[in-house]
């Protein structure tokens, strides 16, 4: 970042700093070094270069009201560059829209620099008022996040969140080709998947379809947080392959993500389950649970099947039954992890959404209505893993011992990921 030594005049009079200011941004978006302290260290260092090239501006070419503003605003722009709240950056921005309340980019600044004050509603009123004044998809994509964050401690943040995809879903018609605001829009059905319980699997569908419209823009091929929050919803969806590789991209371009921990989760969790699915420990098992099946009665729509007779995906109008060989632990709070047993003694995973841990137990038998089956068959590092799986999304869908769950089974409360902006 090199300091102009030349006068400007008129309109090109703030186009150095301007520059120097979004290429500051920009910097801070790319560069995520091992050491976060020296990430800090070095925004503060180019956030100083920025300032002498703002500082080269005469002080009588920035008199003027409107000159005044644009100089109060970039000052504060370039101050607000560290992710911690400074007073001296708000002070500049407060001054830039008293003097030029048009200047919509200054509001968009002051939203995010008093946002990190956590006062969330004034930094609202920040971003609604620069809306009135020009509705563009910066705007409305801070707005978006910034909804998704006030709706962790609201009393009805369903509501909340729908409005955060509804402002997602502006910013996108404003520049359909814009990634940033696909990344957004992909942010907002995840929050909404975990807002609701994490049980809605077609929000988590809706995010993946977003994400991936995200990763068409070369500029968002860079961000490690839409790898990260991608590999969640793959996660979820069970796409566990496609969940290490995400995790696995985004430590790599920011060590400063939890991302390595969450494959290494994820890799112990499906070793229990490998573990659990073979050998003499599940042998053990079958042979303590010996007792055949009972007959559960059903209704007439439903059709008795066993695992070998499953389709890839939604088995419509079948019912299959099993017993819980054994509950594999994890530390998620969703899914829960299954091993079950048919009658012809095929093990298979079950994986247990918006449903209370204590619903399902070790013995029980468990029959499944129109099962989400499937087949798992992939290698990672050495390893290959492969195995049967059943997805369970709702109470309506399980009878536990031949009975009905009861609603107080159901797990609706709100629960949030680590989920990145």
């Amino acid at each position: 970042m090199s300091i102009p030594t030349g006068e400007l005049d008129g309109d090109n009079l703030f186009s150095p700093a301007t520059t120097a200011a979004d290429d500051l941004y920009s910097f801070r978006d790319n560069y995520f070094p091992l050491n976060p302290e020296e990430r800090v260290s070095k925004l503060q260092n180019q956030s100083d270069l920025a300032l002498q090239i703002l500082d080269t501006i005469p002080i009588e070419k920035r008199k003027l009201p409107l000159q005044r503003a644009t100089y109060e605003y970039l000052r504060g722009k370039i101050l607000d560059i560290v992710p911690v709240y400074k007073k001296e950056a708000e002070d500049h921005l407060s001054k830039a829209v008293k003097l030029n309340p048009s200047l919509v980019d200054a509001w968009l600044c002051l939203g995010n620099c008093i946002w990190k004050k956590g006062d969330l509603n004034a930094a609202k009123n920040c971003f609604t008022f620069a809306l009135s004044k020009d509705p563009n998809k910066n705007i409305l994509c801070q707005l978006s996040m910034l909804e998704r964050k006030l709706a962790q401690d609201a009393e009805n943040p369903e509501e909340i969140v729908d409005e955060s995809i509804k402002h997602a879903r502006e910013a996108i018609t404003l520049d359909v080709k814009d990634g940033y605001s696909w990344y957004n829009l992909g942010n907002g059905f995840l929050t909404s998947f975990f807002v609701t319980g994490a049980w809605d699997h077609s929000k988590l569908l809706q995010s993946l379809k977003a994400y991936q419209n995200a990763e068409r823009d070369e500029k968002m091929k860079s961000n490690p947080d839409l790898y990260y929050n991608c590999a969640t919803v793959n996660k979820y969806l069970e796409n566990y392959e496609r969940a290490l590789t995400g995790f696995e991209a985004a430590a790599l371009m920011d060590p400063g993500l939890n991302a390595m921990e969450d494959a290494r989760m994820m890799v112990l969790l499906l070793e229990k389950l490998d573990y659990l699915l073979r050998g003499q420990i599940k042998a053990k098992r079958l042979s303590s649970l010996s007792s055949s099946l009972a007959t559960v009665d059903l209704s007439h729509s439903y059709k008795r099947a066993t695992m070998d007779l499953l389709s890839e995906g939604l088995n419509k109008g079948i019912a299959i039954a099993g017993k819980v060989l054994f509950f594999a632990k994890n530390e998620s709070l969703a899914p829960l992890y299954y091993v079950l047993s048919d009658s012809n003694h095929t093990s298979y995973v079950i994986t247990v959404y918006g449903i209370q841990n204590d619903a399902i137990k070790e013995g029980d038998q468990v029959t499944l209505l129109e099962p989400f089956y499937r087949f798992v068959d992939f290698s990672w590092k050495g390893k290959h893993y492969q195995f049967k799986s059943v997805r369970v999304d709702f109470v309506e869908q399980v009878l536990v011992n031949g009975k009905c769950l009861s609603p107080h089974h159901a797990a609706r409360t709100s629960i949030y990921a680590q989920l990145k902006a």
